[in-house]
């Protein structure tokens, strides 16, 4: 069943990348406590996430967390070395947190997969927005296939 909004981050695994290393957290303690936007992409190094999806998170950080979000985070189903250097190469230190769902559990436990093997991609995590408070989703953006709308990081700000 897909996530919807009221309801809880459901119990799941991520990889949140750090300068030490490979941090593992549960999701429903990561999201504890305060406001985080998190947005999904189909793959790190993939060409509207890497030209428009990701970067616009970058470029309006400030903005965004200026309307009371505490954190923005990134998501994909991609190992933690390959979300470490895709923030890496996009400059998201301070900005943008990047969280691996190396084996895609996190987005099956949403409810927000999507079937890439027709591009040699297997299962990825669907293109998304969501703003969860303490826990909780308050908003949820999910993108048409092939569509990048809902999901942006000005779509979003417009939002809050």
């Amino acid at each position: 069943m897909t996530i919807q909004t009221g309801d809880h981050i459901p119990d799941a695994k991520l990889v949140k990348v750090t300068a030490e290393g490979p941090d593992q957290v549960d999701a429903p303690a990561y999201f504890a406590g305060r406001k985080v936007a998190l947005f999904s992409v189909p793959g790190a190094f993939t060409p509207t996430c890497s030209a428009k999806h990701l970067p616009g998170f970058v470029e309006h950080a400030d903005a965004i967390k200026a309307k009371g979000v505490d954190e923005i985070a990134c998501t994909a189903v991609n190992d933690f070395f390959v979300m470490k250097a895709w923030g890496e190469a996009n400059g998201v230190a301070g900005k943008v947190t990047m969280l691996a769902d190396g084996n895609g559990a996190f987005a099956e436990a949403l409810g927000l997969t999507l079937d890439g093997s027709a591009f040699g991609l297997g299962t990825r995590g669907q293109r998304f927005a969501m703003i969860v408070n303490d826990g909780v989703v308050e908003q949820l953006f999910v993108e048409a296939p092939g569509a990048f709308e809902v999901s942006s990081a000005e779509y979003v700000l417009s939002k809050l």
